[in-house]
Order: structure tokens, then sequence, then C-alpha cells
């Protein structure tokens, strides 16, 4: 006799994915194989998110409201699933991150995560040693799609010179996040600043920071340190922060410029070394 895992619905999204994926399956009398011919994909992968042993992905969710005629269930649902694998004390950031109108942020270190390929974000994300990077990395994805939404939120990102300059996932791992960065020069609601190494001392020295602003709700700053998430809603932190990120503005290159130092460090820091011109300009 099989022996058939069970969920519990109320454990966790991705219970509740896999519990509601079975109980539709099993509802239009079909065995796991024969979903899995009608998604192209295997019956063992039908099982495996079934179980919570895999991850199911937007696409395959998709597929499968197509099949079972479930309305849109599982393409709502997979939203929910996908962050949260983002760790716990980052979750009510990105709650928030997803309700936001304006987004300004200041990174000292590493491009913003709504802004990162996903090779980049593969690189930067495997530093921490994850026990599921891959569910890391699908969630911070899936945060990125309030980038395309038909009226996404207003965004403006200060990029210290150092994240153009720091290697992270090799040359062309970089040389493709860089160009990612330019595809944004002409975007409506993004906008890119770069701080030169030129400015020296500046407003933020301490660290990167984020503000995000609401239609009904309070601003909100939001900082991190090596382990964990901070966010308040204090007024006299949220004038510094405001004061600051305004000097960051002042101190930083102007999106034109910002555009040709990305393409001069993408060119000459990052180029194919094989291209005689790239040689001569390195």
């Amino acid at each position: 006799m099989v022996n058939i895992a069970q969920l519990d619905p109320s454990a966790s999204p991705l219970d509740y994915y896999g519990w509601e994926l079975r109980r539709q399956r099993e509802a239009a009398g079909l065995t796991q194989n024969q979903l899995g011919d009608i998604i192209f994909c295997t019956g063992s992968l039908v099982g495996q998110i079934e179980t919570t042993k895999k991850l199911p992905s937007r696409e395959f969710s998709e597929r499968v409201d197509a099949a079972l005629g479930t309305g849109g269930l599982f393409s709502r649902l997979i939203g929910l699933v996908l962050r949260s694998q983002l760790p716990n004390w980052f979750q009510p950031y990105a709650a928030m991150e997803a309700k936001a109108t304006y987004i300004s942020t200041y990174q000292a270190q590493v491009v913003y995560g709504l802004l990162q390929t996903e090779e980049y974000a593969r690189a930067v994300l495997a530093t921490g040693m994850p026990d599921d990077l891959d569910g890391l990395l699908a969630g911070r994805m899936e945060r990125q799609r309030i980038l395309d939404r038909e009226r996404p939120p207003l965004a403006w990102a200060v990029l210290d010179e150092a994240v153009l300059h720091r290697p992270i996932g090799g040359r062309e791992v970089m040389r493709r996040q860089l160009a990612h960065l330019l595809d944004f020069a002409d975007h409506r609601w993004m906008r890119i600043q770069v701080l030169p190494f030129a400015a020296g001392e500046h407003a933020s020295l301490d660290g990167s920071f984020n503000l995000l602003r609401f239609e009904d709700d309070p601003d909100i700053i939001y900082t991190e340190d090596l382990i964990s998430g901070h966010m308040t809603a204090n007024p006299d932190t949220i004038r510094e922060a405001s004061l600051r990120y305004a000097h960051l503005q002042a101190s930083a290159l102007s999106v034109e410029d910002s555009v040709a130092l990305i393409t001069r460090v993408m060119e000459e820091r990052y180029g194919d070394p094989s291209r005689p011109e790239e040689r001569a300009v390195a």
C-alpha cells in the first residue's frame, strides 16, 4: 500500500500549495503522471511539489491553473509561496516594499535587490551559506515583480561606485549585471545615480538604507546589520534619513553621467579581454 504523505495546509504557504494541488488534481480524476503529461513535466515533479520537496515556479502554477481550470488559484498562491522563502526577519520589509508608492535606496556594497540579475543575486545570497539557496533566490526574484506592474512604485537608487567595481560572480556575471542596470536608463519609473569615488566623505558613510513612502501609511526607513533588518517610522529618523538622501543625490552623478560611468566600467573592467579594442582601453 502506498504511503501518502499528509500535509497540514495551515503550516505554511508552501504546505497549503501542495495540499491544494493534490486536492484539485484528485478532484479532476488525474494521476500525478497524467497531470505532468498535460503541463509538460514529470509526474515525479508534481509529486515532489505536492509534498513540498520542490518549490513550484510561476510557470508551473500558470500551467496547472490552465490544466485544472482553477481560475488562477495557483497563480495567486505562488506569490505567497515565493515570498515565504525569504528570511523570516526580512518578510515584513518585503510586504511593505510591495505596498510602497515611492522607494529610494542608497547601496554601498551591492546592487539593490530589485535591480539584481538572477545570477548576480545567486552569488550575493550564496555568501550567507543558506540551507536553501534556490528558495531564497526565488523569493528575491519574486520581489522584482513589483517593477513590472502597470503602475509600479516610483524608485530612485543611488549606488556607490564601489558597487560597480566589486566583481561579484565573476567577469561575465558583472558585465551582464551592469548591462541590466543600463536597461533602466530610459525607464519611466526607475532612476539610477552613481555616487563616485571622487565624492569622498558623504552623508551615508555609515552604510546603506532604504526609504519607503506610501499613500496612506507613514514613511518607513529600513536598514540591515549582519543578521537582521530594522524598520522604523520614527518621524525624527525619517527626517534625518530624508536629509541625508537629498545630500547623497546632490553628490551623485546625474542620471546621464551615471549611465556613462556604468558603461565605461562595464567595458573597461568587465569587457571581453580577447577583443583587441577592449584590451586597448583596459
